[in-house]
């Protein structure tokens, strides 16, 4: 390359026809040095003190004189140039010490104007590219797009090719299956919410609405004069019973169906076949009963809190029957009917009395088996002597 070299430099080159320059007479030359005489001294020999010598720089070195065409060593001289001369323009150059360069054929000159020639013009510089960032950080406004050049209209596709057009638009079998199983899904999982929503809290919206309907029917069965005693439709409510630990007041309705009375929030009345029990009205004998422990009220939610002595009324159109707690039985087999008995197996009873046995269902939230409660008989008041003293409290 001309701008490495030390030879090919522009500004080392001739401009074109220059002017005769003007050299100054130099000076009074130096005096001749003597030629270098063969080296004929002997050494000395030294002693050892005289041997050692501090340690110094060595001379720089000195630069070789003459030209490349091995012309003679001369003496050098000083030679002088003005600081600038002038040339066509006026245009100013400073004086550059010559440097002596060989002939070069007009040919590899000619090569090497031509690179020089058609180098790539440099980019902006770095303050030029500094400015730019500046006025773009101020909010110089951009340039507008280029308009879009609107699209060729496609060529109509052949029947072949529309036709594998819309064969490849056509969702796949796999697509498909996981589009209808992502659906089935969905759908069944909104389904069992649906239903969640319905057995923990619809349920027991309606029971709510049910048992409140049929204390108030109770209610008007006991102002009516012409009903036979102990007479009881299945289904229909005949007595509330309360139990004041759990804050619970439900209707007592006839059998133990589950549609027409336990899923309606009452409680049943074990009266039918080999379950029939006493009622609390019999001067001996075991009044049994089954309710809900979760969902359509329920009213036995609880009934595992409570502990001996607690009190459970039954009240009736005649009197207020008062028992207090005395066992639990937190769990048995749903066919264990012996808890039931008129003595029940397991109650800690020993002969026959007055005994009430509540029965629901444990786990929470399942039927696998039974929960138990027995209690005994303390007190019966009738009703037109006031509310006995468990509910007046």
């Amino acid at each position: 390359m001309t701008a490495g070299s030390p030879w090919f430099r522009a500004a080392n080159l001739p401009p074109e026809e220059p002017e005769p320059r003007q050299i100054p007479v130099p000076g009074p030359a130096e005096p001749v040095p003597a030629p270098y005489e063969p080296e004929t001294a002997v050494y000395e020999a030294m002693t050892a003190p005289d041997a050692y010598q501090p340690h110094q720089a060595p001379p720089a070195p000195q630069e070789a004189q003459g030209t490349p065409y091995g012309t003679p060593y001369q003496a050098p001289y000083e030679t002088s140039y003005d600081a600038s001369y002038e040339i066509p323009g006026d245009t100013a150059y400073e004086a550059q010490p010559e440097t002596p360069y060989e002939a070069v054929p007009d040919s590899e000159t000619m090569a090497l104007r031509t690179v020089e020639e058609t180098a790539p013009v440099p980019g902006p510089g770095r303050a030029e590219r500094r400015r730019a960032a500046r006025r773009k950080g101020r909010g110089a406004a951009a340039e507008p797009a280029p308009a879009a050049v609107p699209a060729a209209p496609a060529a109509p596709l052949s029947r072949v090719e529309a036709r594998r057009a819309a064969r490849a638009a056509k969702d796949s079998v796999g697509v498909v299956l996981s589009r209808v199983v992502g659906e089935l899904f969905i759908t069944f999982g909104v389904v069992m919410l649906l239903f969640v929503t319905y057995q923990l809290w619809w349920t027991n919206v309606r029971a709510g609405q049910e048992t409140d309907k049929a204390k108030e029917e109770i209610e008007n069965s006991w102002s009516q004069e012409d009903r036979e005693p102990g007479a009881f439709e299945p289904g229909k409510g005949f007595a509330i019973m309360y139990i004041p630990k759990l804050d619970v007041v439900v209707p007592v309705a006839e059998g133990i169906d589950k549609t027409k009375v336990l899923d309606k929030g009452m409680v049943g009345h074990y009266a039918e076949g080999q379950l029939k029990t006493a009622m609390p009205s019999d001067k001996q004998g075991n009044f049994a009963v089954a309710g809900h422990r979760n969902t359509h009220g329920e009213p036995f939610r609880y009934i595992n809190r409570l502990q001996p002595g607690d009190p459970i009324v039954v009240e009736t159109r005649d009197a207020y029957y008062t028992y207090e707690m005395t066992s639990i039985l937190p769990q048995t087999s749903p066919s264990n009917v012996a808890v039931i008995d008129p003595v029940p197996k397991g109650s800690g009873f020993t002969g026959p009395g007055r005994y009430i046995t509540l029965t629901t269902c444990t786990p929470e939230f399942t039927s696998t088996y039974r929960m138990i409660v027995w209690g005994k008989l303390v007190d019966e008041r009738p009703r037109d002597k006031g509310k006995p003293d468990a509910l007046v409290g």
